[in-house]
């Protein structure tokens, strides 16, 4: 039986991809995710992972690299963080067109200025739009079962899609936790080999990325946007083995906390969902029905799970760590979202949300009681005075 263990989460995205034995590895320095290939180097200079482990010049070349190994139908890992997510970003839209189900594991850095790293989403999020599946973690061990989940989904031949596997820089990559590794026999199990379609074949040749004609593209996007819809029930699926395999009780969207009777929620994803939780229960203990929805999916976007879970409650704060200069609501990029989600209820909550976490900074219990007295006072004015409130200022 397979042993607790202390693990940041950056050696737990190293494991997980050990255990999904990928064939091609390619690294790039930045910190915080560096912390990952050093563990992966390790393990393939000991002899422990048979892979091919590349050093590339800079990003953009890594994601080439991982592109070329998929398409010669290796099972190929990348990572970045910050600076590096987007420095890459030319080849993201070919890598999700061309259906290469590779992985790419960030831990968040904040975007220059400042360049800090920590729990701000902004260099992942700035790619959500390309056709990448993505979500973020709250533990390592998350980041560990996600690797596998993200394979397993990403892999399906009803997708085939490059995959976002997330972490919060420092408070999950740097910070260890308990986690417990799969045995090699559950994930056998559950992850079966990379198959993938039409490979690049000296014996049968084909033709990968050609250039389209003008009316060959709106067709291209319509089957891109269409995989995204089957997606969702790929997931549901993976999520469903997994949590019976390997014993774990995973949502496979929305995790849930005291939401069933809750007045007023937080929505959040990432690690500051451990101090939600908290602060929850203390919340709780004075009297104020507070709940937790924490988003584990940004695309696929479950917009009906979440009005599902969340149609109920009065007021909902979004504890945004990206930004979205000059959005709609003037804060970050999941307010967007949230209230188009809940827009064809009969009877919509109210929506406000605060801008936590950017550079770094830590979301305190504080917070979380400043933001609950600001949701408590919207239920009793049935009304949003503000669509963001920035946290510490």
């Amino acid at each position: 039986m397979a042993k607790e263990q202390m693990m940041t989460g950056c050696r737990a995205a190293a494991e997980g991809a050990k255990a999904a034995e990928v064939e091609v590895i390619c690294s790039y320095p930045i910190r915080p995710y560096t912390a990952i290939m050093m563990e992966l180097a390790k393990m393939v200079a000991n002899g422990e992972l048979n892979a091919e482990f590349v050093h590339g010049e800079g990003e953009h070349a890594q994601l080439s690299v991982t592109l070329g190994a998929c398409a010669s139908g290796a099972r190929a890992f990348t990572g970045s963080s910050g600076v590096g997510v987007t420095y890459a970003m030319e080849v993201y839209s070919p890598m999700a067109g061309g259906r290469y189900p590779a992985q790419m594991s960030i831990a968040d850095r904040t975007l220059d200025p400042p360049g800090d790293f920590g729990s701000e989403h902004t260099d992942a999020m700035s790619t959500r739009d390309q056709g990448w599946l993505l979500g973020w973690a709250s533990s390592p061990q998350e980041v560990y079962d996600n690797t596998l989940i993200a394979y397993r989904v990403g892999e399906d031949h009803r997708v085939m899609l490059p995959q976002m596997v997330c972490q919060d820089g420092y408070f999950i990559s740097h910070i260890p936790d308990k986690i417990v590794l799969g045995e090699r026999s559950q994930v056998k199990e559950f992850l079966p080999p990379y198959r993938p379609i039409g490979p690049l074949s000296t014996t049968k040749p084909v033709s990968h990325g050609p250039q389209i004609r003008p009316d060959q593209g709106a067709p291209m996007d319509a089957m891109r946007a269409q995989t995204f819809l089957a997606v969702p029930k790929v997931i549901e699926e993976a999520t469903a083995d997994f949590n019976r395999i390997f014993g774990r009780k995973y949502d496979p969207f929305v995790e849930q906390y005291k939401l069933k009777d809750a007045e007023i929620a937080f929505f959040i994803m990432g690690a500051h969902a451990n101090t939600c939780r908290a602060s929850v229960d203390r919340l709780r203990k004075k009297g104020v029905k507070a709940g937790m929805a924490r988003l584990r999916w940004v695309r696929p976007w479950p917009t009906h799970q979440l009005a599902k879970a969340l149609g109920h409650v009065k007021a909902i704060g979004v504890i945004e760590t990206s930004t979205s200069y000059g959005g709609a609501m003037r804060g970050g990029n999941l307010i967007h979202e949230l209230r188009a989600s809940l827009y064809d209820l009969d009877k919509r909550p109210l929506v406000t949300s605060f801008m936590g976490g950017l550079g770094g900074e830590t979301i305190w219990p504080a917070d979380f009681d400043y933001m609950a007295k600001i949701l408590t006072k919207m239920v009793k004015e049935k009304r949003t005075r503000n669509y963001v409130y920035w946290l510490g200022m």
